[in-house]
This record gives structure tokens, sequence and C-alpha cells, in this order.
């Protein structure tokens, strides 16, 4: 095969925003640690009831302010490892009630702490909340599984501690998470049926799909979390034998790459998650630069107990980040409404609202729209012929682009700029360009656009990237979504078909604005395997015309 042409280059961008992340969720400890007073009674009493080796596992550090005790612990997770963990719970709970429990699993690299605002509000509604470093990460022990078997192993165990050492129904469980805790509770809910209730949030639930769509690696994704996971954790040999063999693009590894992700994809486990019959909580942004929001949406549709998926703009967990500071947050507000509906078994009408709710990358506001189903989003899948010939020379960064990793997201969610691009000025020899006439109403894209196309390639191998833009008056492009894809081991010179889907949104291109496919060679967040000296040719046989599909809401 090609090597690929672009090493593994973590961005600093990528890295002071795990910095950032990682800080954030320090700033909330010391305040809980300066104070650290003997447990309180009833913590103590549940303490007593544990097993010996339970006992003698956790520690005694605790604090409490506001109503809510807050315990630091290390639980026995799966063959023996410590997790570090917190308990939060009303300072009032004793044994004599049985209090609903949540469990939260830790992002990838973050500590402990992360949860603690969410948590203590939870706790201070009535809930026992039990938040633990995965394994692998800061003070826990063992290696990082990436959402492997000990993870979810250690889930259960954690489950267990709870109900031997807290006032915690057996009976009413839920697990909740963000990023890499989501993508551990979803899996966690097809291996144990305690869990009753899920929120899912900025996670995956096809992890092949995630970073490596279209055969195509997505470099600075993969290069955040192995950097941050060398830098805060101790990676298994496994995972590292894994990213070797991902940056490296070796072909022959390829089906253990795809069987290492299956097994860490809810995805693959959602028999098992729909006979336990969790209700399920999905969450994240248009614009998620690690997990895309596609595969979120199929499993979403294959779901058949309790379900709501929300998708609104941003990055990855930057929808949730203000509620970590404990700030209003609506996602947060959202999450515990799920959370009293099927564990508390409040009827506070979240389950009666549509179960797809979605906020157009364009609104104002904190508003989302309502929709049955994720099928029911479009109302109108229109047809863009792609017309004529068009020839491309390859390894060369035309200048559209989808930005950064991470940043690219929030600065669409935050500040309404996304990655730009003069379409006038892209270069013909590295972009093909089609653009559609002026539209005289706004066109509202909701859902997932598709290409169909035919490539010729004068190598057997190569990347192409796709980019849809809202292009305005002065030619200036918005991106609207993309995708990469690749190919290996085609015949120089014989034309083949490409079906491409592009990462799901929701944007309303203005009146008077016209859309623009682009599609090159070279983007900084995927690998791409164009040989030197390559030319692509995109064509449009009469036989097998080549169009774009994009889904429109009236």
């Amino acid at each position: 095969m090609t090597p690929a042409r672009k090493a593994l280059r973590p961005t600093m961008a990528a890295a002071v925003s795990v910095t950032v992340l990682a800080g954030t969720a320090f700033g909330l400890a010391p305040s809980v640690q300066a104070a650290a007073p003997a447990p309180t009674a009833a913590m103590a009493a549940s303490s007593d009831s544990a097993s010996d080796s339970d006992s003698d596992s956790a520690s005694s550090d605790s604090a409490s302010s506001s109503g809510v005790s807050i315990r630091f612990v290390d639980i026995p997770g799966d063959g023996g490892v410590k997790l570090a963990a917190n308990v939060v719970a009303p300072a009032d709970a004793d044994a004599s009630r049985r209090l609903p429990l949540v469990v939260l699993p830790t992002s990838w690299s973050l500590p402990q702490v992360e949860y603690l605002a969410q948590a203590k509000k939870l706790a201070e509604a009535g809930y026992v909340v039990l938040t633990y470093n995965s394994r692998g990460f800061w003070q826990s022990g063992g290696r990082i599984e990436t959402a492997g078997p000990p993870d979810i192993a250690d889930a259960s165990k954690v489950i267990d501690w709870a109900l031997a050492n807290t006032p915690a129904d057996p009976d009413h469980i839920g697990m909740a998470g963000l990023s890499y805790g989501a993508g551990i509770s979803l899996l966690a809910a097809g291996a144990d049926p305690r869990i009753r209730a899920v929120v899912a949030m900025s996670g995956w639930a096809d992890l092949v799909g995630s970073i490596y769509s279209g055969r195509t690696q997505h470099a600075q994704a993969a290069g955040l979390l192995a950097g941050a996971g060398e830098l805060t954790g101790r990676p298994s040999d496994e995972l590292r034998q894994i990213l070797d063999d991902f940056f490296s693009s070796d072909l022959t590894k390829e089906p253990d790459l795809i069987a290492w992700g299956k097994k860490r994809s809810p995805a693959a486990q959602l028999d098992r998650i729909n006979a336990n019959g969790a209700a399920i909580m999905l969450g994240n942004s248009w614009g998620d630069s690690i997990f895309p929001p596609n595969s979120y949406a199929d499993f979403f549709e294959k779901l058949t107990g309790p379900k709501r998926l929300e998708l609104r703009p941003g990055d990855h967990a930057t929808a949730e980040l203000t509620g970590l500071l404990g700030l209003p947050n609506t996602t947060w507000s959202h999450a515990r409404q799920w959370l009293d509906r099927y564990l508390k078994g409040e009827r506070n009408g979240i389950d009666t609202q549509a179960p797809v709710r979605l906020m157009s990358r364009t609104a104002r506001g904190d508003d989302y729209e309502g929709y049955p189903s994720w099928s029911a989003v479009p109302s109108e899948q229109r047809r863009v012929p792609l017309a004529g010939t068009e020839k491309i020379t390859a390894n060369h960064d035309s200048g559209a682009n989808a930005g950064t990793v991470l940043l690219g997201g929030a600065l669409d969610q935050f500040l309404r700029v996304p990655p730009l691009a003069s379409i006038p000025l892209l270069p013909r020899s590295r972009a093909a360009v089609w653009q559609t006439g002026t539209s005289a109403r706004e066109q509202r894209v909701r859902g997932t656009v598709k290409l169909h196309t035919t490539v010729t390639s004068d190598r057997s191998d190569g990347t192409a990237v796709a980019y849809l833009y809202d292009v305005g008056p002065l030619g200036v492009g918005k991106l609207i979504t993309n995708a990469p894809v690749t190919f290996h081991d085609r015949t120089p010179g014989t034309p083949f078909g490409v079906d491409l889907e592009l990462f799901s949104t929701a944007y309303d291109v203005p009146a008077g604005h016209r859309l623009a496919l682009v599609v090159d060679t070279v983007d900084p967040l995927y690998i791409e395997h164009n040989p030197d000296g390559a030319h692509l040719t995109f064509s449009s046989p009469a036989a097998d015309p080549s169009y774009l599909t994009v889904p429109v809401r009236d």
C-alpha cells in the first residue's frame, strides 16, 4: 500500500484545550479538599456495613456543604484494580431510606472531580452520586483499556460497591457521562441489567465510524486522545499497538483495528442494550470533531426503549462545559430531568416531548426543534446534479478545510464563525467545485448530506475530502459540513463509484445564497493517502450521473 503522507502531529491548539479542560476540573477541587471533617454519621454507618475488603479500600476523607456530603474513596474494580472515586449524597442520607443512584465515569484524561458541580446538584435533589476515575487515568490503577471489557466490568463493580456502602436503591440505578464516560455508560447498559437510565453526552455509538470514517484516519482527533492519554494516564500495550498501526496506515492491520473498535462500540451491543431496556438520552454537537453525530443518529433510530436525541451547535463537549463549572446549562438540565423521570418517576414532561430535539447551527437563542424520529427530520431530499468533469492534482491544500479539532465547532457555536473559504479564489487545479444558483428563499438543511460520484485515479490509492458551503453574495463560503473518503487497491485509470455520507448537520442557508460543493485532497484533520503526483478525476457518466442529495425542511 501507499504509506500515509501525514504523520501524527497533535496540534498546539488541541494540547491547550486539554490543559484548559483539566484545569477547569481541578479548579473545583480545592474548595472540597480544604475542609475535611470526619465522615458524617450516616455515611460512616453505611461504610461499616461493607465487607472487610471493601472497607479496607475506602478512604475516610470527606467534606460537607450546603446539605451535601462528599467522600473521597478508593473502590476495587475488576481484578481488584483501585478506582479513585467520590461519593456525593445528601448530608442527612442514612439507611432508613433508599435513594436513586447515579454513576458517573470520568471523561478521557480528566480526574474524578470533573463532575463535582453536577454531582452536588444531583445530591441536593435526593440522589446518591458516585463519580470515579476510569482505570488507567490519574489516581486510578490499571491501564487505559479504551472502554474495553475491564472498563465495563468496572462499572458493575462500582455499582456493587455503592449498593453495599451507601443508601443506594438497587431498583433505581442510572449512569451518565461526558465523552469517554458516555461511551462506558452506554456499553455498561448492555452488560448490566440493573441500569435503568443512561445519559450519554458527546459520546460515540460506533468508535470505528467516528475516528476512521470513510477508511480515513481522523489524525487530529486520534492524536489528541493519544497525547492526552500519555500525559495523564497509562495506556495499555494493546492501545499503543492499535495507535501505532492506525497512524502507520498498515492495511494488513485494518481488520484488527475494526475488531478492536467494534468491541468498544455500543452499536455492536444494540441487541443487549435493547433487551435490558434502559431509558437512553443521547446528546451531541453538530461540529463534534472527535465523535461526529452520524453514529448517534443511526443508533438512536434502532433503540426500542424510552429514548431521546439532542443535537446542537458546538464541538466536542463544548455544549456541556459550562455545566461542569456549575453554571446554568441546558444540556445538564435536560439530563437531570431525564434521570428524574426514569429513576425517581417524576412526571416532568420530558418523556412527552418529541424525542428528537435539534438546534440549528444558525439559530439564535436556545430553542430546539422537535421531531418524532431522526428519519422524519428532513421533509424533502433535494437532488443537486453535479455535471461535467473535474480533474484535480492531489497532495496540495486548496484552502478549503474543516478547521481544527475542538476549536472549529466551538468558534461556530460561540461566535457563529465556521471555517471559511473564498470559493472564487479556490485554485481549480487543486479543488473540484460545483455551485447551485442562488435561492429565492431560505434553505433549512436538516440531516445527512450524501454525495454520489464517479472517481478515476491514476494511482491505486487516494483520499478525497468533500465540503458543502453556504456561499454569500461576495463568494465567501461558510462550511456547512464535510467528510473524507479513502480508497485502496484500485486499478489506475479505471472509474469507480463513490457514495459518501457527510457529517449530519442543521444549518439555515439565507435567501439569496447558493450552495457549493468542493472536493480536494488535503485537510489537516485527516491523514491523506495520495501518492506524489497523483490526479483525481470526478465525472458524471450518462448511465450513472453524479449528484448531491441535500435533506431540507420546509
